[in-house]
């Protein structure tokens, strides 16, 4: 299997932190060396490597991002703007992030653009998939504590452990697909919710489908409650507020091999309803990891601003919760008035090919370190 280092020089941003953690890396995962990766650091090998028939599909791609005081990597946009332009270039491959910032700001925001572009040029990103480092590395502290070390060395376990699991990736195909949809659509006017009904049409004849409407049933937020409190629910499958989250999300989650989220766009956020279901969540990740789930979602946009809401669900599902990212992931459409989903050019054979392609993908693995 080909593997690839990207990082994307700019000639701006000192790097020394992020050596250091690379080191450590290929201490710790490669040996000593990073003989088994080709490293790219700038655009013209970027650009050169795309040139040569499928050269990044099926691949496994580490980005290693500096971001500098300014919080942009001005080769990084050039890359991303490269891979936006070549669709399907990076078909079949999966990916992992190190981001390093010098300001307790843009680590994330940087990754998620980054994720999405990756994810729509066919890559899949492994399920927590960003290791980040801000200015300060307080966001280390849990774990520097957990581990009874430093902050710097939290930061090298981390990442460590990210590119081992990306070493290890793969999906395993064969087993018939367990599809949960969650929404909470308005059944008479939606436009995303017909949209499911198109990509129905293709999810093949085998798969096992369940649907949870959150539609006016009380679905209270996360209360914030203590590490403790949590993991005592947690050990029961359960959570502070139990009701609607409990009773059917937390045992159809845990069935489940893929998540789809219906996700119409109002006012370019997620929905109050689903929202709240990601914040309650953490209780039934902190018994087992989503590692071996994967995402997809369908979100319409009003007028615009789709890439946003995407990356609310990278942010929020996949780089924290954890969930498996599948290449191309999401459907998306523009549609304001009820029933206008059904004008947009060949929307109907667009959704059913969605349809096939999430219910084909096979069951997402990897192996984390012990």
């Amino acid at each position: 299997m080909k593997c690839f280092a990207i990082w994307p020089e700019d000639p701006v941003i000192e790097s020394a932190r992020l050596n250091a953690i690379w080191e450590h890396v290929c201490r710790a995962v490669f040996c000593g060396s990073s003989a088994d990766l080709t490293v790219l650091h700038t655009m013209e090998e970027l650009s050169s490597l795309l040139k040569e028939p499928a050269a990044l599909t099926g691949c496994r791609v580490l980005f290693i991002i500096a971001l500098g005081q300014g919080g942009i990597n001005l080769t990084l946009s050039a890359m991303i703007r490269l891979i936006r332009l070549n669709p399907g270039c990076m078909n079949n491959s999966a990916a992992a992030m190190i981001v390093d910032g010098e300001t307790e700001l843009y680590t994330k925001s940087a990754a998620s653009e980054l994720a999405l572009t990756l994810s729509m040029a066919g890559c899949a990103l492994i399920g927590k998939s960003l290791v980040e480092g801000t200015g300060s590395l307080y966001n280390f502290t849990v774990s520097a504590g957990n581990l009874g070390t430093d902050l710097t060395s939290a930061y090298k376990a981390a990442a460590a452990d990210l590119v081992h699991r990306l070493m290890n990736f793969r999906f395993v195909r064969g087993a018939v697909p367990r599809i949960l949809c969650v929404h909470s659509c308005n059944q008479a006017t939606s436009n995303t919710l017909q949209l499911w009904n198109y990509v129905k049409n293709g999810i093949r004849a085998d798969a096992q489908t369940r649907e949870i409407s959150l539609r006016n049933k009380d679905v209270k937020d996360c209360a914030g409650c203590s590490f403790e409190t949590c993991m005592y629910y947690s050990k029961n499958l359960s959570c502070f507020y139990g009701g609607t989250i409990v009773e059917e999300v937390y045992p159809a989650l845990e069935w489940c091999d893929r998540l789809v989220l219906l996700c119409p766009n109002y006012n370019d956020a997620l929905s109050a309803s689903l929202t709240a279901m990601i914040n309650r969540l953490t209780s039934l990740f902190r018994k087992k990891p989503f590692y071996s789930k994967q995402l997809f979602s369908l979100i319409v946009s009003g007028y615009s601003g789709s890439d946003l809401v995407a990356r609310q669900l990278i942010d929020s599902l996949s780089m924290n919760k954890g969930f498996t990212l599948p290449g191309r992931f999401a459907l998306i459409a523009t549609a304001n008035l009820p029933g206008s989903i059904e004008r947009i050019p060949d929307i109907r054979e667009k959704a059913r090919e969605f349809g096939t392609y999430l219910s084909l993908q096979g069951t997402a693995f990897t192996q984390t370190v012990n």
